[in-house]
């Protein structure tokens, strides 16, 4: 069994984790979302110096929940890429020297592979080959798992992420940070078909529309149109309404696009990752077509459908049971596609 314990600083969560292959020992999050509300979203500098001045507790709270000694651990991994490059450096910094002082191997994860194991987590049966929908603040794709380290991007968003989508129809609302949550909940509350909203399409040069790729920028258009008509014919806008109608639109058009997806390439299993993962919207309207369609569609628990760095050690894991690690001289990269993935490793004999 392969022990490893990994830190997660993309973005604004200071992660900590311990896992024994797909068992989490220990799980430890330290969130900066009270220190970024006051600016409507995360501030990078902010993020960077909140990550050093929390990290040191997070790793030691981390392996004393685990029971185990550094003896225990066989590698160190941390979140490389892509993320915030600043919070990703302290991350890395700090499992490098682990690693060093500790004389352990190196491992340096990539996020999006991180969500994509959240669902090893709670489904530690699961295997390859299956769809992953990732959606998140910052990314919205359809993801062919095809083995540890081997990815196909089937479907992607052309501009803003599902997530950011949501964060930016909050402000126009004027619902705070983070706004995928206070959204899910005020649609619970309101009309779904109040309101008629555009499902945002790619064309393709030859015709028609690209089945898998997503656009959310219209949509957002869409709704601060509809804020700017409303607001001067009526004392209170009817938020929850546009909420629900809003959120209906986004669940609606991930759905399509994923169960297409699965179908038109024979996998029988969608897993789902990333923050908007935990949108009760998007959980009832997938589960019910894929219920539908015959496939099979699994979501993380809510703790791990946020940023956490169990699902990084859980990546890392299988990793490096297959020999892999990574050279001392990995850097941080803001932006990198999943598919290059493999060029973070060696191969040990």
């Amino acid at each position: 069994m392969t022990t490893v314990l990994a830190i997660e600083t993309s973005c604004d969560e200071t992660g900590v984790a311990v896992v024994r292959d797909r068992q989490i020992l220990s799980n430890v999050v330290a969130s900066q979302i009270a220190t970024h509300q006051k600016y409507g979203g995360v501030v990078p500098e902010v993020a960077s110096r909140q990550h050093l001045a929390t990290i040191n507790g997070v790793i030691a709270a981390a392996l004393g929940e685990s029971g185990l000694a550094w003896a225990e651990i066989d590698g160190i991994a941390a979140t490389c890429a892509p993320g915030l490059v600043g919070a990703l450096l302290m991350g890395l910094t700090a499992a490098k020297t682990l690693a060093l002082l500790h004389n352990k191997p190196f491992l340096g994860i990539h996020h999006l592979e991180g969500h994509i194991y959240a669902s090893y987590l709670s489904e530690p049966d699961l295997q390859p080959p299956f769809l992953c929908l990732l959606v998140s603040g910052g990314h919205t794709s359809l993801i062919y798992v095809k083995d540890c380290g081997h990815y196909e991007t089937l479907g992607q968003t052309r501009d803003d992420a599902a997530g950011e989508a949501f964060d930016k129809v909050a402000r126009l609302l004027h619902l705070g940070y983070p706004g995928g949550p206070v959204i899910d909940r005020l649609a619970r509350e309101g009309n779904p078909h109040a309101f008629s909203l555009p499902e945002g399409q790619i064309s393709l040069p030859e015709g028609g529309f690209h089945p898998y790729d997503s656009s959310f920028s219209g949509l957002k258009t869409a709704v601060l149109r509809l804020v700017q008509k409303l607001e001067p014919q009526t004392p209170e806008l009817p938020t929850a309404d546009i909420a629900a109608s809003f959120q209906e639109t986004v669940a609606r058009s991930l759905t399509k696009r994923a169960i297409a997806c699965a179908r038109n390439y024979g996998l029988s299993t969608i897993a789902v990752g990333g923050g908007v993962a935990a949108n009760s919207g998007l959980r009832e309207h997938l589960t019910a077509a894929a219920k539908a369609h015959n496939v099979r569609v699994l979501f993380p628990p809510l703790k791990f459908c946020t940023d956490n760095a169990a699902m990084i050690a859980c990546a890392a894991a299988e990793h490096l049971s297959r020999g892999r690690r990574s050279p001392l001289t990995l850097g941080v990269q803001s932006r990198m596609s999943l598919t290059d993935v493999m060029t973070f490793y060696e191969t040990v004999a």
